[in-house]
């Protein structure tokens, strides 16, 4: 079969020559034109197709047919030997339609776009009728497809204008029941308004009465206050005289002075021998306490950490850290993977423990102070090996318990009053820790400071 399909290309130049479309391609053919060289491509070699079409030669059926759609078109339309070629890979695919279609018979069952665009691409006699019979056949099918859809459409909007028509018809019953409603609504409203308006009437009238009543009370006031005055004026005066009487009488009592006083010292060295007595029977200690020193009070030389947040230091201030740390007893707990991804977070997690609890231990040498460091080891597939380093105690918090919450547990387990200072720049952290009593400081604080310190 191939040298006939050879030995045709000349008869096919011919035919062309006679034969032309004078329409464009159908949509339909020409996407079974673009299948059936896309499926023929394959089968030759890179030589054998045209430029434009040798990048993709490595392309599937399915992307040469999406990416070279238009280029293969052009190509057999333009190019008699690429047409001849394709041709040939057809007639081997499709033996009996190519011996139909050169012997001037379509097959009756065959698909007219099939073999509009196998007579397309093989040029027999009259290919072109059949490649305008195929478009019309096809536009025949889609205005067919089209007026059964148009039929669905009109039934369907004609259910839905039946729809619309009984909604509204319930519609307008509710409306009217909705109207009666509101009608017996605003008279019921009517005769609230018109109580309502009695009932200010009555008030106003009420008003008007305790108005006079106030005004009456206000005179009887002010008489009782007229009377009130005049009877001071009179007790001030019985006042003056019992003063004076008084003083007479001290200078009467002044004059026999002289026994009562020593009734008095006498009865004054009894009491006195009786204390005595009472300190020597009870052996009480000497007393080094005073009341003024259990005031609750900061005295001079003492500070807290609220203190020293008074103090006029930048919260970025390495120096900040030192005299928060040089409170007696102050306990440092540091949010470690918060720290260590603020300060170097392309290192590995191990790399990073290493170099914080390093600083750290450090840092501990030089303050004395003590130092916690919390990691977050809820997501940890196995227990991490890890020596501490001397003076900084080393937590993972447990599985469901994130190191936020350990570090929240640890500042709740102090004793109020120790200076507890918390590394970490969680907003959420900082603010709880600083409601327990905690003074929150900031990663970049402490990594200036390591930073000093290294």
């Amino acid at each position: 079969m191939v040298e006939p399909a050879s030995g045709a290309e000349p008869a096919d130049a011919a035919g062309d020559a006679a034969e032309v479309l004078d329409r464009p391609l159908p949509e339909g053919v020409r996407r079974r034109v673009v299948a059936l060289v896309s499926d023929a491509f394959g089968a030759l070699t890179v030589a054998d197709l045209p430029a434009q079409l040798r990048q993709y030669a490595r392309f599937t059926p399915t992307r040469r047919a999406k990416f070279a759609g238009n280029a293969m078109a052009a190509a057999v339309e333009s190019d008699p030997v690429f047409r001849g070629r394709v041709a040939e890979k057809v007639r081997e695919a499709q033996a009996e339609l190519a011996a139909a279609l050169d012997s001037g018979t379509a097959p009756a069952a065959a698909d007219p776009l099939d073999v509009a665009a196998a007579a397309y691409v093989l040029r027999p006699a009259g290919w072109v009728k059949l490649v305008a019979a195929a478009g019309e056949e096809a536009q025949r099918a889609d205005a067919e497809r089209a007026d059964e859809e148009t039929r669905r459409e009109l039934d369907r909007l004609r259910e839905e204008l039946a729809h619309v028509r009984e909604a509204q018809r319930a519609g307008g019953e509710q409306v009217r029941g909705e109207l009666e409603a509101a009608r017996k609504e605003a008279e019921s409203l009517q005769r609230k308004l018109r109580s309502a308006l009695s009932d200010v009437k009555r008030g106003e009238a009420a008003l008007r009465k305790a108005t006079a009543e106030m005004e009456a009370v206000r005179a009887e006031a002010a008489a009782q206050t007229a009377a009130a005055e005049s009877e001071t004026r009179r007790l001030k005066s019985r006042l003056a005289e019992a003063e004076a009487a008084l003083e007479t009488s001290r200078r009467a009592t002044r004059e026999g002075r002289s026994i009562e006083d020593m009734r008095l010292r006498l009865l004054l060295d009894t009491v006195l021998d009786a204390a005595q007595g009472l300190r020597r029977e009870l052996a009480l200690p000497p007393v080094s306490t005073r009341p003024a020193d259990l005031a609750d009070a900061v005295e001079p030389g003492r500070m807290s950490p609220k203190d020293i947040a008074a103090r006029a230091l930048s919260e970025t201030d390495p120096a900040l850290l030192d005299q928060l740390l040089a409170l007696p007893q102050a306990h440092l707990v540091v949010d470690g993977y918060n720290v260590t991804k603020t300060g170097y977070p392309t290192m590995p997690l191990e790399k990073q423990r290493l170099r914080l609890l390093g600083g750290l231990s450090m840092l501990a040498a030089q303050t004395g102070a003590e130092m916690t460091c919390v990691f977050d080891g809820a997501e940890l597939a196995a227990p991490v090996l890890l020596a501490p380093p001397r003076g900084v105690r080393v937590l993972f918090s447990k599985p469901g318990v994130t190191a936020d919450e350990l570090i929240r547990q640890l500042v709740r387990a102090e004793p109020p009053g120790r200076p507890v200072v918390v590394v970490s720049t969680d907003r959420e952290v900082a603010d709880g820790v600083a409601k327990a009593g905690a003074r929150p400081v900031t990663s970049a604080l402490l990594l200036k400071r390591l930073s000093r310190v290294s």
